[in-house]
């Protein structure tokens, strides 16, 4: 484990940073019936995050992603640099797909959304504290996990990630072909090859898709 909390009768410390007070109250409530766990402090801005880990110590740091100071993601990313052993679970009210692949890949173990029972985020700190991932199961793993293609391997090439955006925004193929200087068949082979690889119906799949990946 994180610093020094070795044996199984030592409560995991928790520091929790969250600029909402209902949340962590709510949060801290809810710990305080578990021996297993002490929230040892909380901050309210990104910034703080750094030298709360540094002053508290703890084994576990429970955090949301839209934080005054600095993104969530980035305390992420720097709180890992700094102590790799740290457990990070994301707790937030943002379920797009590619926000969570987003706090996975900066370092985060957990993601748990704001609006799920107490025992999903209970469930999170066992599952996590064993060196295991969690993820929400309100979210779906396999798109979060695995890039969103049809043979698992290909990803958009800047050109279709370009289209597929502009299509999110309700622009016709003309339009498009006009934006970007091509012509509208090759507008037309580009959303072909979208729909195809994204296994997409109707323009809806695709401003879909273009959610999930964080490029609407």
């Amino acid at each position: 484990m994180f610093f020094n909390n070795t044996t199984a009768d030592v409560p995991r410390r928790i520091l929790i940073v969250e600029d909402h007070s209902l949340l962590s109250d709510g949060i801290k409530n809810l710990l305080s019936t578990a021996a297993a766990y002490q929230v040892v402090g909380e901050v309210n801005n990104g910034l703080e995050a750094y030298r709360a880990c540094q002053q508290w110590q703890p084994d576990i740091v429970l955090t949301d992603l839209g934080l005054p100071g600095m993104n969530g993601i980035d305390v992420i990313r720097q709180l890992k640099s700094r102590w790799p052993e740290l457990v990070i679970i994301a707790v937030t009210a943002d379920h797009a797909e590619h926000r969570a692949r987003e706090a996975l890949a900066a370092g985060a173990l957990g993601y748990v959304l704001k609006q799920s029972p107490q025992q999903i985020l209970l469930a999170a700190l066992q599952t996590t504290l064993l060196g295991k991932p969690f993820l929400d199961p309100a979210l779906s793993k396999a798109l979060i996990t695995e890039q969103p293609t049809v043979d698992g391997r290909t990803t958009l090439t800047p050109r279709e990630s370009q289209i597929l955006k502009l299509i999110a925004e309700g622009a016709r193929n003309q339009d498009i072909a006009d934006k970007l200087s091509i012509t509208v068949k090759t507008v037309e082979t580009h959303r072909l090859h979208l729909m195809r690889k994204l296994n997409a119906h109707r323009v809806a799949d695709l401003v879909n898709w273009a959610i999930r990946l964080g490029i609407h």
